[in-house]
């Protein structure tokens, strides 16, 4: 008499096995909902920042609702919003963020605070090696085949040719030709991080700079053989441009306080917003 065959039990995820019937069904994306309105349809899967923009998109939407500037949608998701309705938001939260303007002693304090970032005519007479990052490149490899260029420069016995003889043979700039020269070259002339380390914080006069400097483009060993230190304009000059970029720090912090007051107030389900719950500060 032969033994029956049992089959062994299958826990409700399935045996994992890809070849099994038994396999668990896959799990839809849990929806995203602001208020209870969906952002996105059973079968979407949108990235995370793509899912943040739709849902301050409907805050702003629903805040118009609410003030009567928008009739209410009934459609089963978050709708797109066209030129028209972007318009009416754009202009509602002009209306809601009012913006102070900046008082004259705050502008001066700024002044004294930040002079040295308004210089004018400064500029640097330079010549660089550059060791460009290129995709597939070992950066690691790259930056110590720099390092030890740096620390030959360095040397207090290398000859002061060995520079450009050096950028001849190893910078990936088109100033290689000319040994390295750059010419002179202002804050505006170059890239944001050759600007920073050249113009701002502590400048280390003439000479090789001790450290690589990185950018964008990759390592560089900068040389630099003059410098004018340009002058400071009064404040009476650059008043108008401290009080708008004051206004601006001042109405970046605003929209985005505004935004997380939304958020605080709102249900969100399956989303992480920055939510406020004080009164919105100018």
């Amino acid at each position: 008499m032969s033994t029956p065959t049992t089959q062994p039990d299958v826990p409700d995820g399935g045996c994992g096995s890809g070849h099994c019937g038994c396999a668990a069904p896959a799990v839809a994306p849990a929806t995203a909902r602001v208020n209870g309105v969906p952002l996105h349809g059973p079968d979407e899967r949108p990235s995370t920042d793509e899912l943040r923009e739709r849902a301050y998109t409907e805050l702003l939407r629903q805040r118009a609702v609410s003030l009567g500037l928008l009739p209410a949608h009934a459609g089963p998701t978050a709708p797109q919003l066209q030129e028209p309705e972007r318009q009416l938001i754009e202009e509602m939260v002009e209306r809601e963020v009012v913006t102070p303007e900046p008082r004259e002693d705050e502008c001066r304090r700024y002044y004294d605070a930040h002079a040295a970032q308004f210089t004018v005519g400064q500029a640097v007479r330079l010549r660089h090696i550059l060791f460009a990052v290129t995709p597939g490149i070992n950066v690691q490899a790259l930056a110590v085949h720099a390092e030890k260029a740096l620390l030959e420069l360095c040397h207090k016995d290398t000859p002061a040719s060995r520079f450009s003889r050096l950028a001849e043979d190893l910078s990936n700039c088109p100033s290689s030709t000319q040994g390295g020269d750059l010419g002179w070259v202002g804050p505006d002339d170059c890239a944001p991080e050759l600007a920073r380390a050249l113009f701002q914080g502590s400048q280390h006069g003439v000479g090789i700079h001790p450290r690589l400097v990185h950018s964008r483009f990759g390592f560089h060993i900068v040389d630099v053989l003059e410098r004018r230190a340009g002058t400071i304009p009064s404040y009476e000059a650059v008043r108008e441009r401290i009080e708008r970029l004051l206004t601006m720090q001042t109405r970046g912090r605003a929209l985005h306080q505004y935004m997380a007051l939304l958020a605080g107030e709102a249900d969100l389900e399956h989303i992480q917003l920055t939510a406020a719950d004080s009164p919105l500060v100018q």
